[in-house]
């Protein structure tokens, strides 16, 4: 069998494999659907196992880190899940206070992926939270498609109500100096969304290829928000035009950032669908807006 890229795949498998890890479509419907695109030499099995995620060879901030200092913690969600689990990390060499950051994972869990993501924001000079939503049903399964089965069986209001008690976690920490942001990821992306909606106090957002918020809800969003979103992401970009609209004739302070021809979910370096450039270019503007706003 040929080795696989990214570039043999018919780009109707990565719309396809977007319905299925969204829930649009059962695993059994989108594996009959991407066997007629195993040709070539490429196979059912092959093509399955390229899509799914690599995270032992995609760490760009090592746990051990010296620059860094990480733990786990648990914080309280009374009108959530209870008790939450959650990442804690941190510049090793913080001189006093810093900005936070809370990062909000996709619709799977705090996977080893978005763990790598807080550490960035630890790197870049941020306290950052990153909690598992997952937490009240034993956390993290080990393995997305788990993840994602789980998630499901929890409810979206009090998942919510989670991240915006770490919110509050986050803002009362001794080592940050009282202004939060928020990224998140897909679900993440449009929780960051409701938390933009939510917290009047929120300092920052910035969702990526999230879900949007009502336009009817617009009015209530004080925070600035830099928005990313994938050329090809027909799904999630179709809520943008009437979000967009609602921000201009409220006159909220937002950019918004389209990266022509990458899919959803391009800032994830685990997966085929990860673009470098648009990841790297979408993470500098986000690191960028956070130290002005976090400052």
């Amino acid at each position: 069998m040929p080795k696989i890229n990214k570039d043999h795949l018919n780009p109707e498998v990565y719309r396809l494999f977007d319905r299925y890890v969204h829930s649009q479509i059962e695993r059994r419907e989108f594996i009959e659907r991407i066997g007629a695109y195993a040709v070539g030499g490429l196979t059912v099995a092959g093509i399955l196992d390229f899509l799914q995620p690599k995270y032992a060879t995609a760490v760009q901030v090592p746990v051990d880190d010296p620059r860094i200092s990480s733990e786990y913690i648990t914080y309280s969600s009374p009108d959530g899940g209870g008790e939450i689990r959650a990442l804690l990390v941190r510049p090793a060499e913080a001189e006093g206070p810093t900005g936070g950051v809370l990062v909000v994972h996709e619709n799977r869990g705090l996977n080893p992926h978005i763990e790598d993501v807080a550490r960035r924001a630890a790197l870049a000079g941020f306290t950052a939270l990153a909690p598992d939503a997952l937490t009240p049903l034993g956390g993290y399964p080990g393995n997305d498609d788990d993840g994602r089965a789980l998630q499901r069986q929890r409810d979206r209001d009090e998942m919510l109500e989670d991240f915006i008690a770490g919110y509050g976690y986050l803002r009362r920490h001794s080592g940050v100096n009282g202004k939060v942001g928020v990224v998140g990821f897909c679900f993440g992306g449009a929780i960051a969304n409701a938390m933009a909606v939510r917290l009047p106090e929120l300092a920052a957002a910035v969702p990526f290829y999230g879900g949007q918020a009502d336009a009817a809800e617009v009015p209530g969003i004080t925070a600035p928000l830099q928005l990313h979103y994938a050329g090809l992401d027909e799904r999630v970009n179709a809520g943008w035009p009437a979000y967009a609209k609602a921000l201009i004739e409220n006159d909220k302070q937002h950019s918004a950032h389209v990266y022509a021809g990458v899919q959803h979910g391009f800032h994830n370096d685990t997966t085929p669908r990860y673009d470098e450039k648009a990841a790297q270019l979408a993470w500098s503007r986000t690191v960028e807006f956070f130290r002005h706003y976090l400052s």
